[in-house]
């Protein structure tokens, strides 16, 4: 059977709805149509220039990230931007661009309780459950088999998420035993996250203002953006290798994280 770019779409959607995605967001397929053959797949958190390259040189037409490249409205290509760029080489090459963001971000098996098991966490339940659904929405929280001081804890997080350092809040007296997580920005989730009975918050993006916010009530941590989301890697690979077997899925060894630690 000739694979299309809407049966690999299919085939996500079915675990992450596009209907699960937030208002801002730009989901699906960004560039190129879904009646597409697809000779094979490249897997990326982000849609680069080295990545589009990278995806060419393999004969891979077709590439499905986290994040959608087009995000904002384009309201010219003329190769000024890197976005435009990106664009541009697609259309020329014929590849095919689809991103699974928010969608993935809340589906039942996405980012956040990937993360959660990363940390080995148990009885993992949403942080922020959907209306319509209690297995999905965004953040996670569980509990460590057995209470960590805080600094032991941040150095789990770094082994697990391969994080160089930990961005924190003040520390409070006791230990760390429940942890909630929300993979990318989660700082709208603070308050579900001191709610849910957690002693640490791990996420990204969290600004000055958000430490202040933890307030004594739990300790905030910051890991990074493409850390926390590096794993949705290892979600679509699984995911699509499953229901698409025998078909050329890749991960992308180009992209990278845009961020650098000195």
């Amino acid at each position: 059977m000739k694979i299309t770019a809407a049966h690999i779409a299919a085939a996500i959607e079915e675990e992450a709805p596009l209907s699960y995605q937030e208002s801002y967001d730009n989901a699906g397929f960004c560039v190129g149509r879904p009646d597409t053959g697809i000779n094979a797949v490249l897997l990326c958190v982000d849609v680069t220039e080295a990545v589009l390259e990278e995806a060419v040189r393999l004969g891979a037409n077709m590439i499905v990230s986290h994040h959608p490249v087009i995000f904002h409205g384009l309201k010219k290509i003329t190769g000024a931007t890197y976005v435009e760029r990106i664009v541009a080489q697609a259309i020329k090459h014929n590849v095919v661009l689809y991103a699974a963001h928010t969608n993935m971000d809340s589906a039942s098996r996405g980012v956040s309780r990937v993360m959660a098991q990363q940390l080995g966490l148990r009885d993992i339940t949403v942080l922020s459950p959907r209306e319509s659904s209690a297995q999905s929405g965004f953040g996670a929280v569980g509990d460590l088999p057995d209470p960590l001081a805080a600094p032991v804890f941040f150095d789990s997080l770094k082994r697990a998420f391969g994080v160089l350092c930990v961005r924190h809040s003040a520390l409070l007296p006791g230990k760390v035993r429940r942890v909630a997580v929300c993979g990318g920005s989660g700082a709208f989730l603070l308050h579900d996250a001191i709610a849910s009975g957690a002693q640490c918050f791990v996420s990204a993006d969290l600004k000055y203002h958000d430490f202040f916010n933890a307030d004594g009530h739990i300790i905030m941590a910051d890991i990074g953006h493409y850390e926390s989301e590096k794993c949705v890697l290892s979600i679509f690979y699984e995911l699509l290798t499953k229901k698409i077997p025998n078909f050329a899925f890749r991960i992308t060894e180009a992209g990278l994280n845009p961020v650098y630690y000195y």
